[in-house]
């Protein structure tokens, strides 16, 4: 088979895979999320099977602890976070009118700068784009909740997401080296080096940041609980849980912090405290976590993690958000690959004058 018969196998079994990925994509977020599951807890299955322990007793054990530990953390967190939420949403518009209050002497000063036909376009244009940034939001978050939930209910998840867990985790090292038989041999070593560095981005992405935001979700959570702000603890996790993206968790959290302290105390002092937990958090984050636990393997620019989840959601729904950072980190490497390829290449023309030439030709 030609090279360019190669060439368009493959695409048409990515365009097969496209496919097949759209037409499931509503039954396929228990699968995933067992996928990603067994493949956080590879390397403890691997460490443990390193010990003498067979994978089956390993994946046991393993799978048991993961699922226990999560659900003793739904039982305790639930009824804590579901009371502050609705107390939340009751009181937003206490908080919205708090905040337009405060804002009326800016508001009042600006009126009085500009004219009231140029502020009155101004202000039909930021309600036209606000309507429009609400809506896109809300369909985006429809598309993740009915692509989440369209044909598998939350109890479908909860009893199929550990079985998946248990089969792909006990059976993880045959499933690889199944598919590595299967490499066109030729090409077999690249394709080799490509995968590794894929696995490289997102191990280091999903475990290491995953670490750290669990890290940042109990501290936050702690610290703003400590310091008296109400809904502290669903502001924290929340804070955590979306720092994914360096310093954007933290600052949409702080600014949260910031509106409901507002609302809420008068002093100085709760706004120094909130600002010191939201800084403690980031200093610990940025000096120690992040280049223990990250590195600079990882390669994922946050504006192509913000699209890649925001893409993801609005195709796949909840199941596209869970594709979304594996989905980045593969096209990143794959642009890498092909990049350092195409700049090794004579169509580049590395090695000869500007404009591409060999100067000893």
């Amino acid at each position: 088979m030609t090279a360019r018969n190669q060439i368009l196998v493959w695409i048409g079994v990515l365009a097969a895979l496209a496919a097949a990925l759209t037409l499931t994509g509503g039954i396929l977020l228990p699968f995933v999320a067992g996928m990603a599951v067994a493949y956080f807890l590879d390397p403890l299955a691997d460490r443990l099977e390193a010990w003498g322990t067979s994978r089956t007793v390993a994946t046991v054990i393993i799978t048991l602890i993961f699922f226990a530990l999560l659900i003793l953390a739904l039982v305790l967190l639930v009824p804590l976070l579901q009371g502050q939420v609705l107390a939340f949403v009751e009181k937003l518009p206490q908080l919205v009118n708090s905040f337009l209050a405060s804002i009326a002497p800016l508001q009042e000063r600006v009126e009085g700068l500009i004219s009231s036909g140029r502020l009155e376009q101004l202000r039909d244009a930021a309600q036209s784009s606000a309507g429009t940034l609400i809506a896109w939001a809300g369909g985006v978050l429809a598309r993740i909740w009915q692509g989440g939930l369209a044909f598998f209910n939350l109890l479908s998840l909860v009893v199929i997401t550990p079985i998946v867990s248990f089969y792909l985790l006990r059976d993880w090292d045959r499933i690889v080296e199944r598919v590595d038989g299967w490499l066109p041999r030729r090409h077999a070593p690249a394709i080799r080096e490509i995968f590794a560095d894929i696995d490289t981005t997102v191990a280091g992405f999903v475990r290491g940041q995953g670490t750290v935001c669990l890290f940042l979700a109990v501290f936050y959570g702690a610290g703003l609980t400590i310091v008296g702000l109400d809904f502290g603890l669903t502001i924290g996790l929340a804070t955590g849980l979306i720092s994914f993206v360096p310093y954007f968790g933290m600052l949409v959290g702080m600014g949260v912090a910031f509106g409901v302290a507002f609302a809420q105390f008068t002093e100085v002092l709760p706004f120094v405290l909130v600002l010191a937990v939201f800084m403690a958090g980031q200093m610990v984050e940025s000096m120690f976590l992040t280049p223990k636990l990250v590195g600079d393997r990882v390669g994922l620019h946050p504006v192509w993690v913000i699209f890649a989840l925001l893409a993801g959601g609005a195709i796949f729904g909840f199941t596209g958000v869970l594709l979304a950072v594996p989905a980045a980190a593969t096209i990143g490497v794959l642009i890498r690959f092909f990049l350092r390829r195409y700049l090794e290449s004579p169509l580049y023309g590395a090695g000869g004058d500007e404009a591409g030439n060999d100067p000893d030709a």
